[in-house]
């Protein structure tokens, strides 16, 4: 961008250069830093949209992302169940919001059903999240979407919605998908997958999914409201709207 060209490494040196050396001639200046100058963009320019807490040198970044796997759990995966935990509550605590816990042995049973994503770059643990359904199969939730802070900034975290989407139309062709949600970035991605907001009257009404929130340090502004709104924004995928949608596009 311009501000980035107008200081640069390469215009801030040759401006120091002119005022210490005048005498160099300016070309010679700029073979001079060139290289460094080229060194300093291509490698520690953070992606605009990475974080400030969590830059990524450049080429890096681009590198792991392209290297990261975004696959179905299962047994193999248990080893994480730990730091996948650990992983949502520290987040939590930093964006200072609500949470629905689980156990460890809830997500293993997650994985062991084959009804969860993770995401691992070689051996290391990089994001996940989990499908359930609810009210005898009509409604499933996707769940517990996390992306470690280092990975953040590239779409991981919609690679990994995306395929937690495919499992649940995969495994629940004719039920809804819905998730609750606190953050921007997630309501753009369901909103991308056809997921529209919803009041909470539209989700499950299923006791066992609404005992989850329990946990959440926001539980008592749902009961103060009869869970009917909260913090949290309710949004649905319903496949039957779309399959008439694409009827009518048809017609």
């Amino acid at each position: 961008t311009t501000s980035q060209a107008m200081y640069s490494p390469l215009s801030c040196m040759t401006l120091l250069c002119r005022l210490t050396l005048p005498t160099w001639p300016v070309d010679g200046i700029c073979w001079l830093f060139r290289p460094l100058s080229r060194f300093y963009m291509t490698n520690f320019l953070t992606d605009p949209i990475t974080t400030p807490t969590t830059p990524l040198l450049r080429r890096r970044g681009l590198h792991i992302m392209e290297e990261i796997k975004v696959f179905v759990a299962d047994e193999r995966h248990i080893k994480y169940v730990d730091t996948i935990l650990d992983t949502i509550e520290r987040a939590a605590k930093i964006r200072g919001t609500g949470i629905a816990k689980r156990s460890p042995e809830y997500v293993k049973q997650k994985m062991l059903e084959r009804k969860a994503i993770i995401a691992l770059d070689g051996d290391k643990f990089a994001g996940f999240c989990y499908i359930e359904s609810w009210s005898n199969k009509q409604f499933v939730a996707n769940s517990g979407l996390i992306v470690v802070d280092t990975y953040r900034g590239h779409g991981l975290a919609k690679r990994i919605k995306r395929k937690a989407f495919e499992l649940s139309r995969e495994r629940f062709p004719e039920a809804k998908i819905f998730g609750l949600t606190t953050g921007e970035a997630v309501m753009k991605i369901n909103n991308e997958l056809g997921y529209r907001p919803v009041a909470f009257a539209s989700l499950t009404d299923d006791p066992a999914f609404w005992k989850g929130c329990e946990s959440c340090v926001n539980f008592d502004i749902l009961q103060r409201n009869n869970r009917r709104m909260c913090l949290c924004t309710g949004m649905l995928y319903d496949p039957h709207e779309h399959e008439n949608k694409d009827n009518q596009e048809l017609k």
